[in-house]
């Protein structure tokens, strides 16, 4: 609340505060859902317009609270997490100015409006955040300054020299920050967990619906990078397995809680082997992804008897993970009878039509389940499409999608393809993932997008397993296979989309490069840290030993700033020292006892220059005479070189 006993803010300082509060506010608005941000930008404008001319009465206030906390409900609901205590304070703060009255107010504001960049790093790490968040720190920084200023009544000074103000509290600051973030022993696990998101993050979920998909695949934002150690798959073989679906109710698929509980099955692995690095983007989920099949499961994470992987944490972060996969010759276990019964479960008296379908296929080619599997595709290839404006479905969706509507996507292509499979006795799954990704050419990486997702099937076929079918590429291979390479290479990259694609590979190197750097620096290559020097791991007490080191030298820095902004806050001052270093290089000193006038005699005297002298009588006269300083003088000190002259 307003304080009146405390000084008034000038027009002029209440725009800088405001500035700076609105320029902190950003990062986290950028965070939140897009309208909820649009309602709290709106309502921060309209606060600083209305609370500019008198003060905002108690009961408006209330409703303004009020208000945004009904937004808050509106699109996130009740449930609590990081962005729904994240949407508080961008609220809290977008009406802090209703109170702007005084200098006080303006430093209550600065500092409330700090801890928005700071919240908008639980919800986002990327080097927009930081960019961001640096500029708002910087920004606040120079209105506490010119607030500082105003209160001791001081003269204005240049923008200029405010910012090199600015710049010594960083040059104070910066070392000791960098000494805590690369020195400073990290631990490999957390203290405690971040509470999860009200909003969920796009990404693969342990169950597959109609439609659900839809805004997840219209999600241009990377899900994954990979780094293939060696040579990369074709296109071909780039499914990025995720959740396998065994359990169908007619309208949704889920996963099996007992496959979840059992160990891969072994399995004959074929000749090729991929040994590659995911940089995995955080869902606050714990699916994973690899490639078909993985040989193993990394620390942390667990593989299921569906070879699904599966992290033993919530991913709320960016993750790494190395991994080794080779594609499946044959299964060398049959299906037990409980798995065959799962994988031919239907639910009753759903899809007549592709029911009778199945049982007409099957006996129609007798035991030959490759030829069913054949035959489904060649029907699919010659008679469908591939869509994303579907209708919904309506009971019995799968005899709709094959027999009237024949267009839809990856969802509608593997569950039906898997329903039929089942209808004729071929035990099937739908297996979701991803599909694809993109080289780049400057980091020779691969780019997995969340629209990449994807779903397939899979049937078990005597001598040979689980193999994969993918009916979506039988419809439009174009939709798996593509690649940005085949878009370039067919003359895009001379139009103006083929400039924004490469434009695009750029920056994702450029973030690629900020996650290498910053934000995938765990406990382990912290510990790693001196391997180049022949010091393969440091300890927790030697990183503690060398923090302590680089902490204390940051430290004396910033003590001898400190002292030396004491010693010589006059910048008249300063300049004449300046002055005196640079004739003492020349042997020609200030003695301790000398007085500024003796001294600049005894320089002409040994090195005749007709400017020192009165140089030096302009300063004894503005300094020790009580005259007002000529900017001119300090100007002049620091432009006079000693003369070239030779000493006598």
């Amino acid at each position: 609340m307003a304080d009146p006993s405390a000084p008034l803010l000038s027009p002029a300082a209440r725009r800088w505060t405001l500035a700076s509060a609105a320029l902190a506010l950003v990062p986290l608005l950028l965070q939140l859902p897009p309208l909820l941000a649009s309602v709290f930008a709106v309502a921060a404008v309209l606060t600083a317009l209305a609370s500019g001319q008198r003060v905002l009465p108690g009961p408006v206030r209330v409703l303004l609270v009020l208000g945004m906390l009904a937004a808050i409900y509106w699109q996130m609901g009740a449930r609590p997490g990081r962005d729904t205590g994240c949407a508080l304070l961008a609220a809290m703060l977008a009406l802090k100015s209703s109170e702007l009255r005084s200098l006080r107010d303006a430093r209550s504001l600065l500092g409330f409006a700090l801890f928005a960049p700071f919240a908008a790093f639980l919800l986002d790490q990327g080097p927009l955040t930081m960019g961001l968040a640096v500029m708002a720190a910087l920004a606040t920084l120079l209105t506490l300054q010119r607030l500082a200023r105003a209160e001791g009544h001081a003269p204005g000074a240049a923008l200029a020299e405010q910012m090199r103000g600015v710049g010594k509290l960083v040059a104070l600051g910066l070392p000791l920050a960098l000494a805590a973030f690369w020195l400073f022993p990290r631990l490999s696990e957390p203290l405690w967990g971040l509470p999860d998101r009200a909003v969920g993050k796009p990404g693969l979920s342990d169950h597959m619906e109609p439609s659900e998909w839809l805004d997840l695949m219209a999600d241009d934002a990377t899900a994954l990078r990979v780094s293939f150690i060696g040579a990369a798959p074709p296109p071909e073989q780039r499914y990025w397995r995720g959740p396998v679906m065994t359990r169908f109710d007619g309208r949704r698929w889920d996963r099996d809680p007992y496959s979840e509980r059992r160990p891969p099955p072994p399995v004959t692995r074929g000749a090729a082997r991929w040994d590659y690095q995911i940089d995995y983007e955080p869902t606050d989920r714990r699916q994973l992804v690899a490639l078909d099949l993985p040989l193993q499961a990394p620390a942390g994470t667990t593989l299921d008897g569906t070879y699904s992987l599966r992290s033993d944490r919530n991913l709320s972060a960016l993750t790494r993970w190395r991994l080794q996969s080779a594609p499946a010759a044959a299964y060398t276990e049959p299906l037990s009878a409980f798995q065959r019964q799962l994988a031919l479960q239907l639910p009753p008296d759903l899809n007549p039509r592709t029911a009778a379908l199945g049982r007409q296929w099957r006996q129609e080619a007798g035991s030959n389940d490759a030829a069913i599997v054949a035959r489904a595709l060649d029907w699919i290839r010659s008679r469908f499409a591939y869509t994303l404006s579907t209708p919904a479905p309506g009971r019995h969706s799968v005899d709709e999608f094959l027999f009237d509507q024949q267009a839809g996507f990856c969802q509608h292509f593997s569950s039906s393809f898997v329903v039929l499979m089942r209808s004729a006795g071929i035990p099937a799954r739908v297996v979701t993932g991803f599909a694809g990704g993109q080289r780049n050419p400057y980091g020779n990486y691969y780019v997995v997008r969340r629209m990449d997702a994807h779903a397939w099937a899979e049937v078990w076929l005597p001598q040979r397993g689980w193999v994969r079918v993918d009916p979506t590429a039988a419809v439009a291979p174009e939709r798996i296979y593509d690649t940005l390479e085949d878009r370039l290479g067919d003359g895009a990259g001379t139009t103006l989309e083929g400039r924004w694609l490469q434009l695009g590979q750029v920056g994702d190197f450029l973030r690629r490069g900020w996650n290498d750097l910053v934000l995938s620096f765990d406990a382990n290559r912290q510990q790693q840290l001196l391997r180049p020097l022949g010091i393969d791991k440091l300890e927790p007490a030697q990183l503690v030993g060398i923090f302590i080191a680089f902490a204390g030298a940051a430290l004396g820095w910033m003590a001898w700033l400190l002292a030396r902004g004491e010693r010589e806050r006059d910048p008249l001052l300063r300049a004449w020292h300046r002055l005196g270093r640079r004739y003492a290089r020349h042997g020609l000193a200030r003695e301790p006892a000398e007085t500024a006038t003796e001294w600049a005699q005894r320089v002409h005297r040994q090195r005749p220059d007709p400017a020192l002298i009165p140089l030096s009588q302009r300063f004894v006269h503005a300094r020790y005479a009580g005259a007002e300083l000529d900017p001119s003088l300090v100007r002049d000190l620091h432009r006079h070189r000693p003369s070239t002259g030779a000493t006598s």
